[in-house]
């Protein structure tokens, strides 16, 4: 069958989904998109969103790009229960980023014929409107291939990390780094403020030397890059990520008490709007 005829669901259309929705729409794909919000909030989609969770069962693909795991859960067997309906997406796409143990409870409970793969992505809101994310695919590299034309509308590059759950892993060990490089950036221009140096021209010289990293180098382009902490913002979002990083790893004896995943932590926790 023709991917581009294949219905498609976009469950989760907050500031990545609905921009990734809209270019598979653009694309030529035979989209949906689905969120707990009402499809009112929506005017400019209105008409590819579905204002019920038993209308997902009609598509063959169900892309989530929900929060974090609790959410994960609430759409397929808990508030939305897609896939405890009788009929359901025979391929359930992850690129929420969620701890590769979390993938493991997911396949004990969907049925026997879903196919799973994670793909969590790398890129702000602006790459997800321009279709330049980056993703970390994990699954069977013949699922994978099914779904290649889904990835290059949305994405750059698409990495394949191995069999499922080693997307995730790959995702979580990248966001530990860019969790670090956030606070690393923050505190630098921080101290640029107080030291009175001009900032664009600090960011001119940083992106062209070792201290360039992909949060400086894109600041005034990164629509969270001056946020303080939230638990439901993008800077919220980070700590839940290194949180799940930890949990990837929380049976090694060496992570145990580390200190510095304390202090990434609790410098994400501290930050305030910039």
């Amino acid at each position: 069958m023709d991917i581009f005829s294949i219905p498609i669901t976009v469950a989760g259309c907050g500031s990545m989904g609905l921009p990734m929705a809209r270019v598979l729409h653009r694309a030529g794909f035979n989209i949906s998109g689905f969120d707990i919000r009402p499809v009112s909030d929506y005017p400019d989609f209105a008409d590819k969103m579905l204002g019920d969770s038993d209308d997902i069962s009609k598509s063959k693909i169900l892309i989530s790009v929900v929060r974090d795991a609790h959410e994960t859960l609430d759409l397929c067997f808990d508030d939305q229960a897609v896939y405890l309906k009788d009929g359901y997406p025979e391929i359930l796409v992850l690129c929420s980023t969620l701890s590769p143990r979390f993938v493991d409870v997911l396949v004990s409970r969907l049925p026997s014929d879903v196919a799973l793969i994670d793909a969590p992505m790398s890129g702000a809101p602006i790459a997800a409107e321009q279709g330049r994310l980056s993703f970390m695919l994990g699954g069977h590299p013949k699922l994978l291939d099914s779904l290649t034309a889904v990835f290059d509308a949305l994405g750059e590059r698409t990495f394949r990390c191995g069999g499922l759950g080693a997307g995730m892993t790959y995702k979580l060990l990248n966001n530990y780094v860019a969790a670090g490089s956030v606070i690393a950036v923050r505190r630098a221009y921080e101290m640029a403020r107080i030291l009175n140096v001009d900032l664009p021209h600090l960011r001119e010289v940083m992106s062209a030397s070792s201290g360039a990293t992909w949060f400086g180098n894109r600041f005034d382009e990164i629509a969270w890059a001056r946020e303080g902490y939230e638990s439901g913002n993008t800077i919220g979002i980070l700590e839940k990520d290194v949180l799940s990083a930890l949990d990837a790893i929380k049976d090694h004896k060496k992570w145990e008490e580390a200190q510095i995943d304390f202090a990434i932590l609790e410098a994400l926790r501290e930050l305030e709007r910039f």
